[in-house]
């Protein structure tokens, strides 16, 4: 099989329909050399709006309920990005949290991962179709939808790539990379061409925002390179974190 690659995009990405037009762009340039694997977030501001409905009624929503609305989001964005693709000739796929099995604890707004249905996935692949998957969320046993927390869509896109065997992981975003400094407070800072995986966790630690540290886990243990793409700016190099 040709090289899977997973492709994340944020909120930021997929803030409109124009950018969401721009992405399926971005994938369907992709996607003539390597098979692809999408995981996205909601569009900008929508989780929070989501939240602002959830506390309309309790400032403390039940949990269950609170995660159930919240993860709507994902659904929304990751449909209209399959039905971009589709409108530009490319086969393409919506997938929820449930739908590939993406098993989780069931500690709501902060569940762990557990295992995934990589099968389905690649199955999907085979079919020479790209699957568009959510971020953020998951599912229990028992099948009720969980969320992921902060950082959450980074962590799935890096589980998919630890179980699809992916030659890399890019995380698209609206930046060109990780930075030196702060670029909005220091004008001097410039991108990180190249940085190993434990600096990058470092400087999220630190407060770089770019990549959330758990995302890095498990693409460490298969040498997966991560690399940091602007979604605004695709050309830019970005910056490549590997061992």
């Amino acid at each position: 099989m040709t090289e899977i690659i997973v492709q994340k995009f944020g909120g930021t990405s997929v803030g409109s329909v124009e950018r969401i037009d721009a992405v399926a762009e971005i994938i369907k340039e992709a996607s003539k050399s390597k098979k692809i694997i999408v995981v996205v977030s909601a569009m900008g501001g929508e989780t929070n709006r989501l939240v602002k409905l959830a506390k309309h009624f309790d400032k403390d929503p039940d949990k269950r309920e609170f995660d159930a609305l919240v993860s709507t989001g994902e659904t929304v964005s990751s449909a209209l990005l399959a039905m971009a693709l589709q409108s530009k000739g490319i086969k393409a796929r919506s997938y929820s949290a449930s739908q590939i099995s993406m098993r989780t604890t069931d500690s709501y707004s902060k569940a762990k991962i557990l295992d995934v249905d990589a099968d389905k996935i690649l199955s999907t692949i085979k079919d020479n179709t790209i699957p568009i998957i959510t971020g953020f969320q998951g599912v229990t046993a028992g099948g009720d939808v969980t969320t992921l927390g902060r950082g959450g869509s980074d962590y799935s896109a890096a589980i998919f790539a630890k179980y699809g065997d992916a030659k890399s992981l890019e995380i698209w975003t609206d930046v060109s990379g990780m930075f030196t400094a702060n670029p909005s407070i220091v004008k001097q800072a410039s991108v990180i061409d190249h940085i190993s995986y434990h600096e990058a966790m470092e400087l999220s630690h630190f407060g770089a925002k770019v990549i959330y540290p758990p995302t890095i886990q498990p693409v460490l243990r298969k040498e997966i390179p991560i690399v940091i793409k602007n979604t605004f700016q695709p050309k830019d190099s970005g910056t490549l974190i590997t061992k």
